[in-house]
């Protein structure tokens, strides 16, 4: 089950795109549901959908252009492979998964005007760049171009939220704030200055995910795609109460949370939950198969991760149209959200053609 064209490669990297900009919906949809509480369903999801990955389309013929790594199913592959692959993919499971869960807390602290330029932008570039060097493939003018008109659309897309959401002072003064209950806790608040600290370090660790797991597809015995899948969830599955248990009783925002509001949480909040992990893990599953393509039609991973990174253009999408958060923005706001799309599309489409012009 390895792509044998490059629009079908290209196709793949696009679905990658697409679940990587959309799995964040659910976040929204179990509005109420601590993120701390949300990542047991979606860690979850993550691990039973890639595991079923592996025991079917990994078991099937890879086909015979494929390379001899490939052509091994995954229950082979795992017994073949070497320990320190399925090392480097389980350690970035867990780099990701730390990642990922600061960019959340980071949202919930300085929100998406901060959060997502800082932690998206600069894992976008570091991601690419570390990617390019662990395999090169394409051209760098055009990738690195590319990904430069990302980010600059992330720097723009901050400045439309930071346009549109800003507050009169006034309008601060006139509204009073509420009295605390007898027995009631002030939530804890975080600094705007924590809000850019989370973003920075999720950005670090977000550009530093992908290529890990490359290293474990690299070397005489690489793992396939879909064994990379299994054992990348696995380093989620994992860690995920180990990061979580850590937030809930140090929370960058709000109170302490306890673990058995997991067990009160409604029965639709845990099937959301569980749904954002399987979309997320259908894009990585894709992205992995997609940059796993013979050399012919390889795309290559520093190309799959950049365009895996234009998520946050679909997640721009879903909450312009969808959420409506921009409902009733000025001209100024709209002006930059067109410009801001421009420049995605741009850089979207410079990365795409990256690999027809390589050496």
């Amino acid at each position: 089950m390895i792509p044998t064209t490059y629009e079908i490669t290209l196709a793949l990297t696009i679905l990658t795109m697409l679940c990587w900009g959309s799995w964040a919906n659910t976040t929204k949809m179990a509005k109420g549901y601590r993120f701390e509480l949300f990542y047991f369903d979606y860690s979850i999801a993550v691990f039973l959908v890639a595991t079923a990955a592996a025991l079917t389309l990994g078991m099937m013929d890879a086909g015979t252009n494929a390379s001899q790594s490939l052509n091994l199913n995954f229950v082979d592959n795992l017994e073949t492979t070497f320990k320190s692959n399925i090392g480097f993919a389980m350690i970035g499971g867990a780099v990701f998964n730390l990642a990922n869960m600061l960019l959340v807390a980071a949202i919930g602290v300085a929100g998406l005007a901060v959060a997502f330029p800082i932690g998206i932008g600069l894992a976008l570039i570091g991601g690419a760049v570390l990617s390019y060097f662990v395999h090169p493939a394409g051209s760098a003018p055009l990738l690195f171009c590319g990904v430069g008109l990302v980010f600059m659309a992330m720097i723009v897309s901050a400045l439309a939220h930071a346009a549109h959401n800003r507050v009169d002072p006034a309008q601060l003064r006139a509204t009073p704030s509420r009295p605390l209950q007898r027995g009631e806790i002030a939530p804890r608040k975080a600094s705007p200055m924590k809000g850019i600290v989370l973003s920075l370090a999720s950005g670090v660790l977000m550009a530093a995910w992908y290529p890990l797991v490359e290293m474990g597809k690299r070397g005489d015995l690489p793992l396939g795609p879909y064994t990379a899948a299994f054992c990348f969830s696995l380093g989620v599955l994992i860690t995920t109460p180990i990061y979580s248990i850590f937030f809930m009783k140090v929370p960058v925002e709000g109170n302490e949370v306890k673990f058995k509001e997991y067990f009160r949480a409604r029965p639709m909040w845990h099937l959301i939950g569980l749904l954002g992990g399987l979309i997320w893990t259908v894009g990585t599953i894709a992205n992995f198969v997609a940059s796993s393509a013979p050399a012919s039609v390889n795309v290559g991973p520093a190309i799959a991760y950049a365009l895996g990174q234009g998520a946050a253009l679909i997640s721009t999408l879903w909450g312009l149209f969808v959420w409506r958060e921009f409902k009733g923005a000025k001209t100024g706001v709209v002006v930059l959200l067109a410009l801001m799309l421009a420049l995605y599309v741009g850089g979207l489409g410079l990365v795409a053609i990256a690999p027809l012009h390589g050496n």
